[in-house]
């Protein structure tokens, strides 16, 4: 009896461990608690991210206003912290009062995010956001949903694992969330100028496909495709080693917010610099395919790109392959610090919700 005892009262004590083992062993929560955490996250980074985006443009446009002099204005590149979106410029009369081209007299960042705020009103520093979340947040959501269901599905135990395993979780789930996400950039385009009823949105398909098939669809996908998986591998390879290990160095038992966010940005940084050349080259290919849409040139071959980097690398040398690394840097380090920190939080929310619910 005194066995019997002593047996089950060592069970009851060490429940809590062996639940702590078993979540480093497979995810612990379920797909619908995933979504909603990487779909907040998605939120946080985007409200978080995008004033610095706005106050750049708006930065960049009072020196030469956006779209109103040369063909080469008639697109510009809008970063929401989770996606890259050509924004294609309104051209004529109206030019001056869209957002981007707002007049106002800036001496700085800081200057432009107070300014804004005070005579345009604070929610200005979240100007052309809208139409970018048809593509973002649904794509990051399906991101990182398959990033860690691929992840746990080939076997992946906490620090006992091969590294290759988030490498190749991290890069199909990009080509996935890509390959699913890329159509809509035509509906994202066509909701830059107002909101589209549903009947509408089928209908821009539709014409797309008659026009130029079904392949029009996934146009740009190459060039995405061609940084962002190199861009996945590269920053989980690094974040699940630089996580492992900081883990261990303050003795926890579970993921913080700090460990996420500390081995989130330094994965980014390291990501960012591998990958910069295929960024450069893709940019080049969103501002050419969206020039293309703007002059309704539909007929017009966009260049490979491999000619792109040709190009490029003949005009400028490796240095025009990493041209614009720093405000990448800017960009990006922030993104994968405030998305991967507030999933991994959320994860470690429903994880402690499930334990407490599973005694």
């Amino acid at each position: 009896m005194i066995r019997k005892g002593d047996e089950s009262t060592k069970n009851v004590t060490t429940a809590g461990p062996v639940l702590q083992s078993r979540q480093k062993t497979d995810l612990g929560i379920t797909p619908g608690q995933q979504i909603v955490a990487s779909g907040t996250g998605a939120m946080i980074t985007t409200l978080l991210v995008t004033p610095l985006d706005v106050v750049k443009i708006r930065l960049q446009a009072q020196v030469k206003p956006i779209g109103s002099v040369s063909i080469s204005g008639h697109c510009f590149l809008y970063c929401n912290g989770l996606m890259d979106h050509v924004c294609t410029c309104i051209n004529g009369g109206s030019v001056s009062k869209q957002w981007y081209n707002r007049g106002g007299h800036f001496n700085g960042v800081l200057d432009a995010f107070l300014k804004i705020s005070r005579t345009e009103g604070i929610l200005k520093l979240w100007s052309g956001l809208s139409p970018t979340l048809v593509m973002a947040v649904p794509a990051t959501v399906l991101y990182y949903t398959a990033y860690d269901q691929l992840k746990y599905s080939m076997g992946y135990k906490y620090e006992t694992s091969s590294s290759l395993i988030p490498v190749a979780a991290g890069g199909i789930a990009r080509v996935f969330a890509v390959s699913v996400i890329n159509p809509l950039e035509l509906v994202r385009t066509k909701m830059q100028s107002r909101p589209l009823t549903f009947k509408e949105i089928v209908g821009c398909i539709r014409t797309a496909v008659q026009d130029g098939g079904v392949l029009s669809l996934w146009r740009g996908w190459g060039p995405t495709v061609l940084r962002d998986a190199p861009f996945a591998c590269i920053m989980w390879f690094n974040f699940e080693i630089l996580k492992a290990r900081l883990m261990k160095a303050f003795h926890l038992e579970e993921v913080t917010f700090p460990v996420s966010f500390a081995s989130a940005a330094i994965a980014g940084v390291i990501a960012a610099f591998f990958t910069n050349p295929f960024d450069v080259v893709k940019t080049h290919r969103q501002i050419e395919l969206g020039e293309m849409d703007a002059l309704k040139d539909a007929k017009r071959n966009p260049a490979s790109t491999f000619l792109i980097i040709r190009r490029i690398y003949a005009r400028s040398g490796m240095n025009g392959l990493y041209a614009g690394f720093i405000p990448r840097l800017g960009r990006v380090v922030p993104a994968c610090a405030i998305m991967i920190g507030s999933y991994e939080f959320g994860k470690s929310f429903f994880q402690r919700y499930n334990e407490q619910h599973q005694r």
